[in-house]
This record gives structure tokens, C-alpha cells and sequence, in this order.
């Protein structure tokens, strides 16, 4: 399927910024941070993937 529809990989990267990274965020200001940062980009993500998944 991701050979078929590889924009569909933006999706990953939400889950990436919110549960990979958490290891690397570990100190409380940044956490919150990275978590707001994490909320506002994972939109642009999203749109991304259906912009690219749009069927004529």
C-alpha cells in the first residue's frame, strides 16, 4: 500500500514528534514545548497527506 500512496508516510510523522522523541525531550519546559510544537504541526501534517491522496 505505501508503494502505492507514499504520502500517506506524513502520518508517521505525528506519531514520531509525540512518542519517539518523548526519550529526547525528557526536562519539563521542554516537554511542553515539544508537545505544543508537536499540536500545532501535526495539522499541517495531515493536510499534507490528503492533499497528496486527493483521487481524481
Amino acid at each position: 500500500m505505501i508503494r502505492r500512496r507514499p504520502q500517506l508516510l506524513w502520518l508517521l510523522l505525528p506519531y514520531v514528534l509525540f512518542v519517539a522523541a518523548l526519550p529526547f525531550v525528557n526536562r519539563v519546559p521542554l516537554l511542553v514545548l515539544w508537545l505544543f510544537g508537536a499540536t500545532l504541526l501535526t495539522p499541517v501534517f495531515v493536510g499534507l497527506a490528503r492533499r497528496g491522496d486527493r483521487r481524481p
